[in-house]
C-alpha cells in the first residue's frame, strides 16, 4: 500500500482535533489566521463553505505536500449569526434567545491535496430545537460547561445535552464541529483507511 500524504488540521479547535482522535488520527494543527467575517448577503452555509476552503488553502500554502483538512461553522438562529459568545454575559444572552427556540448549525468541510491541488467539500447541517431554558438552569450550565468558544453557547458532547430538545443531521459530529462521516469518504479518496 502506497502511503498517504501527511495530515494537517486547518485549526486550533481542541474539539476538532478529539473528534480526529476518535478515528485515530493524531495530526499537526496550525491556525490558518483567517478573517472570517461573513460577507454581505452572503448566506450562511455559503460562509461556512466559503470559510473552509479558505482555511485549507491557507495553510496549504506552507504545507505543499499535504492533505489539509479544513472546517467551519455557523449557527443562525432566525436569520442571525451567532458567533462565539466570548464572555458569560454574551452566552446567557444566547441561550435566552435560543430557549424555544430553533437553531441551525452549517458545518462546512473541505479536503485539500495540497500537492495535486484537488479538492473535496460538504456541508452539512444540523437543526437542534432547544428546551425552554429558566435563568437559573443557564447560570447553572454555564458555570459547568464554561462554553465561551462555542458558537450558540452549548456544548452538545457534554452536559449542553440537556438543554436540547432534538437534534436532525446526517452526521452526528458535524454539531461538534468536523463531520466524521463526510470527512472519512473525502480520505478514502486520497488514499487514507479508515481503519
Amino acid at each position: 500500500m502506497t502511503p498517504h500524504p501527511p495530515i494537517v488540521l486547518a485549526s486550533s479547535s481542541a474539539y476538532r482535533r478529539a473528534l480526529l482522535a476518535r478515528i485515530g488520527i493524531d495530526c499537526p494543527a496550525s491556525a490558518p489566521e483567517i478573517d472570517e467575517s461573513p460577507l454581505h448577503g452572503e448566506a450562511p452555509a455559503a460562509t461556512a463553505l466559503r470559510l473552509a476552503h479558505a482555511k485549507a488553502l491557507k495553510i496549504g500554502e506552507r504545507e505543499s505536500l499535504a492533505l489539509i483538512i479544513g472546517s467551519d461553522q455557523v449557527a443562525v438562529l432566525g436569520g442571525r449569526i451567532l458567533g462565539k459568545p466570548g464572555t458569560h454575559a454574551a452566552a446567557i444572552e444566547q441561550l435566552r434567545a435560543m430557549s424555544g427556540n430553533t437553531v441551525v448549525f452549517h458545518t462546512a468541510l473541505c479536503l485539500l491535496n495540497a500537492a495535486t491541488g484537488a479538492m473535496q467539500t460538504a456541508s452539512v447541517p444540523t437543526t437542534v430545537r432547544f428546551r425552554k431554558l429558566e435563568t437559573a438552569q443557564i447560570e447553572r450550565y454555564l458555570r459547568q460547561d464554561r462554553p465561551y468558544d462555542c458558537a450558540g453557547s452549548a456544548k452538545i458532547e457534554s452536559l449542553g445535552i440537556a438543554l436540547v430538545e432534538r437534534v436532525e443531521s446526517d452526521d452526528p459530529t458535524a454539531l461538534i464541529g468536523l463531520p466524521l462521516i463526510a470527512l472519512t469518504g473525502m480520505l478514502r479518496q486520497e488514499g487514507v483507511v479508515i481503519p
